[in-house]
C-alpha cells in the first residue's frame, strides 16, 4: 500500500510525529504554489476588509503537497480557529450537525478526503454551505417534521486527492477551487533546508539538499522523510553534515534511485521488459505477474511512471518507453517503438 512506501505521499505514523513542527505557519513562510498564494492573499485581504468569512475553498492534488498545511495557514491569516476532520470520520448526518453547531463565527472547518463523504451527509452539508443552516428531521413516519437550525457563518475547506470522485452538486458549491502542483527541485531544496534548521541538523550543504530534492517526486512530505534518513546516515557514518554523498548513500540504502523510483517501481518496469518485451501488456496480467493488486498499480505506481514518460497507456495495454529502457540501463528493442506507434495510430483512428 502507498502508506507503507518510503516514497509514498500519504501520511505515515512516522511523519505524524514531527510533521506539525515542520509546517509553515504563514503564507510568507509557505514555499511554492505561487499562483495559489497570490489568489489567497487577495481573497483573505478582501474578506478581512469586509469583516466577512472567507468563501468556501476546495484544494485538490496528490497527497503530501500541503493541503492541510495551507488550510491551517488560511485560518491563521484570518485570525480564526480551525476544526480538522475527514470524510470517513463523518459517518452520519448527526455527526456533521454536531460539528457545525460547535463552530464559532468565522471558524474554518477542514474536511480531508472530502470525496469520501456519504450522500446523506452531503445532503446536510449543502444548506450549511449555502444558507448557513441545517435541516434536522424530528420524529418518524407521518408525524415527522423538519426543523431548520442556524449555524455560525463558517468557511469550509475541503481537500481531496480524487477530484473526479466529488459529486457535481458539492463541487459547484465551492467558490474557490485550487489545484496544488508538484514542487520544483529548487522549491523542495528550500523546504528541506528550512526543515533541517528546525530539526537541528548539525550542518548541510546546498548540494546535499538538492540531492534530496531531486529524488523526492516533487512532494514536500517525501522530501522531509528523506531528510531524516540522510540526517541519520550523516550522524552515524559521517561527521553529521548532510553532503551530496551522504544523501546519495542514505537514499540508496532505502532503494531510492536518482529519479525517486523505489524497488517496486523498478520491478514493474523490469517485469514488463523481461516477460512481455516492453509491452503492450494488460493491467490484470501485469498485476498477476508482479504480485501487486491491479488497483494499487494503477493508482499508486503508474502515475509517477507516466509523469516521467516511462510508461504509455494505450488501448492495447501498457508499454515501456525508450526512456524507461535507458533509465534501467538497457537498450530498447525496435518492437517497443513499433508497438507505441501502432497503439497511437489505433487510438487516433478510434477517435
Amino acid at each position: 500500500m502507498e502508506e507503507e512506501r518510503f516514497v509514498g505521499g500519504s501520511l505515515t505514523g512516522e511523519d505524524a510525529g514531527i510533521e506539525n513542527s515542520l509546517r509553515p505557519h504563514t503564507l510568507k513562510e509557505y514555499v511554492g504554489q505561487a499562483s495559489v498564494k497570490d489568489s489567497l492573499n487577495l481573497s483573505i485581504e478582501a474578506a478581512l476588509k469586509r469583516h466577512e468569512p472567507l468563501d468556501h475553498m476546495l484544494l485538490y492534488g496528490p497527497p503530501g503537497l500541503g493541503k492541510t498545511t495551507l488550510s491551517a495557514i488560511v485560518a491563521s491569516e484570518m485570525g480564526q480557529q480551525i476544526k480538522v476532520t475527514s470524510g470517513p470520520a463523518i459517518e452520519r448526518p448527526g455527526d456533521l450537525a454536531a460539528i457545525l453547531s460547535n463552530l464559532n463565527q468565522g471558524d474554518v472547518l477542514f474536511i480531508d478526503e472530502i470525496h469520501r463523504l456519504s450522500r446523506s451527509v452531503e445532503e446536510v452539508l449543502y444548506p450549511a454551505m449555502e444558507d448557513f443552516a441545517i435541516d434536522i428531521m424530528l420524529g418518524k413516519g407521518p408525524t415527522a417534521r423538519s426543523l431548520r437550525l442556524d449555524v455560525p457563518h463558517f468557511t469550509l475547506i475541503g481537500a481531496t486527492t480524487r477530484f473526479g470522485m466529488l459529486s457535481a452538486p458539492l463541487r459547484d458549491r465551492f467558490g474557490m477551487i485550487y489545484r496544488l502542483e508538484l514542487y520544483t527541485p529548487d522549491e523542495l531544496a528550500s523546504i528541506v533546508t528550512r526543515s533541517a534548521g528546525i530539526l537541528k541538523v548539525r550542518a548541510t550543504t546546498p548540494e546535499g539538499m538538492m540531492e534530496i530534492a531531486r529524488r523526492s517526486r516533487g512532494t514536500p512530505r517525501i522530501a522531509n522523510r528523506m531528510l531524516k534518513r540522510a540526517r541519520d546516515y550523516a550522524e552515524v557514518r559521517g561527521d553529521g553534515t548532510i553532503t551530496k554523498e551522504a544523501a546519495n548513500a542514505a537514499l540508496e540504502m532505502e532503494g531510492v534511485d536518482e529519479l525517486g523510483l523505489d524497488k517496486t517501481d523498478r520491478n514493474v518496469l523490469a517485469t514488463m521488459m523481461d516477460k512481455f518485451g516492453g509491452g503492450p501488456v494488460g493491467l490484470d496480467t501485469l498485476a498477476a505477474t508482479t504480485g501487486e493488486d491491479a488497483g494499487t498499480i494503477e493508482s499508486v505506481y503508474e502515475p509517477y511512471l507516466l509523469q516521467l514518460g516511462f510508461l504509455m497507456r494505450t488501448p492495447r495495454g501498457r508499454i515501456c518507453t525508450a526512456a524507461a529502457y535507458k533509465h534501467m540501463g538497457r537498450v530498447a528493442p525496435a518492437t517497443v517503438q513499433n508497438a507505441a506507434q501502432i497503439s497511437m495510430l489505433e487510438e487516433t483512428q478510434n477517435t
